[in-house]
């Protein structure tokens, strides 16, 4: 619409899509296939494409894994590497505060 301002949400992402910079051990590529499969799901509005989207679909998935994996090999950083069992503990915890229960993360 003209003279309406986009709305911006900074700083939050998709729920599902999870940090795989600066884990030990490194994130695997199935990792990145459900990060990048979340990405497009989210941004697309589909969950299932139908067959004439099929493939404009698989296809970008394929570039934003492709794209997500030549990312994290690039970055550097001297912090030490997060603990993926310790970091899954807090996500637990956290859960636990916002929900009352134990959730499954």
């Amino acid at each position: 619409m003209p003279g309406v301002a986009p709305r911006v949400t900074l700083g939050r992402m998709c729920r599902n899509i999870r940090p795989l910079f600066n884990f030990e051990p490194p994130a695997q590529p199935d990792e990145v296939r459900a990060a990048a499969l979340q990405y497009v799901r989210k941004i697309s509005g589909m969950t299932k494409p139908s067959q004439a989207n099929r493939a404009a679909f698989d296809a970008a998935v394929d570039e934003v894994e492709a794209a997500t994996q030549r990312l994290v090999d690039a970055l550097t950083t001297a912090a030490p590497p997060k603990d993926r069992d310790v970091e899954r503990a807090k996500a637990r915890a956290r859960n636990e505060l916002r929900f009352g229960k134990a959730a499954t993360v």
